[in-house]
């Protein structure tokens, strides 16, 4: 306007024009406040992500990892377990060493005690490591004689892993595996290690071919876990990408509570066959989510539990609010485990029909309630939300299947807990330089855990395997093919 004249009066018109103009910039501002508020809602719920609540790794998990709000606390205490035997240190009746601690003088008047009564003495017991030996050397004379009859020479026969003038024994070789691969140190710390605690001043390429010749010795043993894992009533199997040669390769793992097997590979479905124990297996398999398990047509199968809670759970804890149904859904998984594990401890078979028809009805509605939770699918929140409750849908049998069947378990917990040392190793050593050492890897682990499955100690199976070859479950325990 110019100074001292009137602005003209805007006509409706121009006013109409203005307020759509303001209606339009109104809605676009509401729209652009809605998608940064649902980008931020996702970003938050991408940094909360943790091992509960995705599929992440523990070892992937920071110092301050969440509490899960959908899953009670188990009630058990920190210490030895009950039942679980303990381990009480006693006095000995001839230490290898005494020591007499004297009060020197009178803690009264400072008289010397040298010649005093002695009215009392308390024993305390320490017992404290001692230098390793050096090596114990076995001479090995292999004698060669002369029959006076026929004339011919006769040489003795030594144990057949005598083969050098100088090596190291079955012992050795076992304790060095069991430093690599049983407690996953790297090579250069277990050489250092066994010098240390052992006296053996073993060389990390010794420790290679130790590693090496372990796992050719085992052959044999794989090829008999394979066979009772194929007739198996129930199996765990899983996997999980390594680092390896300079890439990534993937290790695979079927089991049960006896018998541990695993192999490497890539993702494919031949690669998962390439064990030779899922292809054709008829028994029932608990599983993940992964899709490359679906060719298997001839098993029933059986979707991991706690899998299914992590989902959940990541899905609540972005939206507590707004998610009543993933809790519904959680709370109802939990209760048909604690069904479940109460008619195992009282010896019943199967849960009775009112029990399952609850627990149907239960799972309907809080699928129910997901559905409605997530029904617009504007946000990425609710179409995670959305994709989940489908999940719950389509998969209905595979969830509940240890519902039905009490002899399916409600986790994926044995096969996790066998492909855990990968992500250990990997963290102590970073990686294997080549996709031998980590098929190498696949078959001791699988020999080690079913020893320990059978109550056999690490070390005395791995000197046996040196010294005559690897144990084998024993003749009886071996189903019929």
């Amino acid at each position: 306007m110019i100074r001292g004249v009137p602005s003209p009066t805007p006509s409706y018109e121009d006013l109409a024009a203005l307020v759509g103009a303001l209606e339009v910039d109104v809605r676009a501002l509401r729209e652009d406040n809605e998608r940064l508020q649902a980008e931020n809602a996702e970003l938050r719920r991408r940094l909360g992500m943790d091992s509960s609540n995705s599929s992440r790794p523990p070892s992937s998990d920071g110092p301050y990892v969440k509490p899960s709000a959908l899953r009670g606390c188990s009630g058990g205490r920190p210490g030895k377990q009950r039942g679980q035997p303990g381990i009480t240190r006693r006095q000995v009746e001839k230490p290898d060493e005494t020591v007499p601690v004297e009060p020197g003088a009178c803690d009264g008047c400072g008289t010397d005690l040298a010649d005093a009564v002695v009215v009392g003495v308390q024993k305390r017991q320490v017992f404290e490591a001692w230098p390793p030996p050096p090596p114990r050397v076995v001479q090995f004379e292999v004698v060669a004689r002369l029959c006076s009859c026929c004339g011919r020479v006769s040489v003795g026969r030594a144990p057949g892993w005598v083969t050098g003038r100088v090596q190291w024994g079955p012992s050795v070789a076992a304790r060095g595996v069991l430093a690599t691969i049983g407690h996953h140190l790297p090579y250069g710390r277990a050489a250092r290690l066994l010098s240390r605690l052992c006296g053996l001043q073993v060389s990390t390429g010794f420790l290679v071919a130790a590693r090496r010749r372990a796992a050719r010795l085992l052959e044999p043993f794989m090829a008999r876990v394979r066979q009772l894992l194929r007739t198996a009533g129930v199996l765990h199997v899983d996997e999980t990408p390594a680092r390896a040669a300079g890439g990534l390769a993937y290790l695979h793992v079927a089991c049960d509570e006896r018998f541990t097997a695993m192999h490497t590979g890539g993702r494919s479905k031949d690669d998962i066959d390439a064990g030779g124990i899922l292809d054709g297996y008829a028994g029932v398999l608990v599983r993940d989510g992964y899709a490359g398990y679906a060719h298997l047509v001839d098993a029933l199968h059986a979707w991991c539990g706690s899998h299914l809670l992590r989902d959940l759970k990541g899905v609540y804890d972005a939206d507590p609010a707004g998610q009543p149904g993933a809790a519904a859904m959680a709370t109802t998984l939990t209760m048909a485990l604690r069904a479940t594990k109460d008619a195992r401890a009282a010896g019943a078979t199967r849960l009775d029909e009112e029990q399952l028809a609850f627990l149907r009805s239960a799972y309907a509605g809080a699928l129910a309630t997901m559905r409605v939770d997530n029904a617009p699918a504007r946000t990425p929140l609710q179409q995670r939300g959305l994709v989940l409750a489908n999940r719950f849908e389509v998969h209905r049998d595979m969830i509940l299947r240890f519902l039905h069947d009490l002899a399916v378990p409600f986790t994926n917990n044995s096969a996790e807990r066998e492909i855990r040392p990968v992500k250990v190793k990997q963290r102590s050593g970073g990686c294997w330089r080549t996709l031998e050492g980590l098929a190498d890897f696949a078959v001791i682990w699988s020999y080690l855990s079913t020893a320990a499955k059978h109550g056999l100690d690490h070390l005395d199976v791995l000197v046996e395997l040196f010294s005559t070859g690897p144990w084998l479950p024993s003749a009886p325990d071996l189903a019929p093919t």
